[in-house]
């Protein structure tokens, strides 16, 4: 299993999942490259509501879009408010999102479909992007897991929502864990200790060490032992390892750019 940037079309990267079946799904991670904004958001910037031009990421999309073989006007994103809140998404919803942040699908952090040719679409700068393929009942889902997301667990919140809408069995779960902060680079304060250590008891510590005044914490290890604990497999799980602060000349980072940046998007449609 690995996570690879690929180059598209009109100067766009991209990062894929081997693990993912091609035949099955279409997915990708987008990079800083290939779009049309200004600094500070250059210049893939794909999401609406951190004072980017609308047009221009308008054209962003369809700019990224169409190097994956994508329709942007299909797509569906969410208003992102670190949540557990999921949905599922019926070809009612195509669109929502795609042109207008106002018509985004409100409050939600997680999509889920088993609809084909329905983009599903969520932003990040240092948040964990969680993507679930169920290859068997032709299921997909994603989850934007920042400290917040990931401490209410709803990445495995996603995977039990697709048990109980598709029939989903953790075991044949395939997880892709996109590029954001590590725990090189995520330093926390006792107060998010705190609320890790109440939701994950004694395995907080694995994911939790100490850092001169403050502590460092690792979101990859605490998503991916939250799956692990309800029977995804371990080698089900592809995790990038690309840390977005330490890249952030690849990828928009909160952190390392201060507030004031872009975001990548993450995307998966079936087939």
């Amino acid at each position: 299993m690995s996570f690879v940037l690929n180059y598209g079309t009109q100067g766009v990267w991209y990062g894929t999942f081997s693990s993912f079946p091609n035949e099955l799904v279409n997915h990708s991670i987008s990079t800083r490259f290939g779009g049309i904004s200004e600094p500070p958001f250059d210049t893939m910037n794909l999401a609406m509501h951190n004072g980017d031009s609308l047009e221009k990421v308008i054209q962003n999309r369809k700019i990224f879009c169409s190097s994956i073989g994508l329709d942007s006007n299909k797509l569906v994103t969410a208003e992102q408010i670190h949540s557990d809140s999921i949905l599922y998404v019926s070809k009612s919803d195509v669109g929502k999102g795609a042109k207008s942040y106002g018509d985004a699908i409100k409050k939600t952090d997680a999509l889920i479909t088993d609809c084909r040719n329905i983009p599903l679409m969520l932003f990040f700068a240092d948040c964990v992007p969680v993507i679930i393929v169920d290859p068997i009942n032709k299921a997909i889902g994603i989850s934007h897991a920042g400290w917040k997301g990931t401490v209410k667990k709803i990445a495995q919140k996603t995977v039990l929502a697709m048990g109980q809408r598709f029939n989903t069995k953790s075991q044949n779960c395939l997880i892709g864990i996109g590029p954001s902060i590590g725990g090189c680079c995520y330093e926390v304060d006792d107060s998010v200790v705190n609320e890790f250590k109440q939701a994950f008891g004694e395995k907080s510590n694995i994911f939790i060490k100490p850092s001169e005044n403050k502590w460092t914490l690792d979101l990859w290890m605490a998503n991916k032992l939250q799956l692990i604990d309800i029977g995804i497999k371990a080698e089900h799980i592809d995790d990038s390892n690309i840390c977005t602060a330490c890249n952030s000349k690849i990828f928009f980072s909160y952190r390392a750019d201060q507030g004031r940046t872009g975001r990548i998007a993450a995307v998966i449609s079936l087939k």
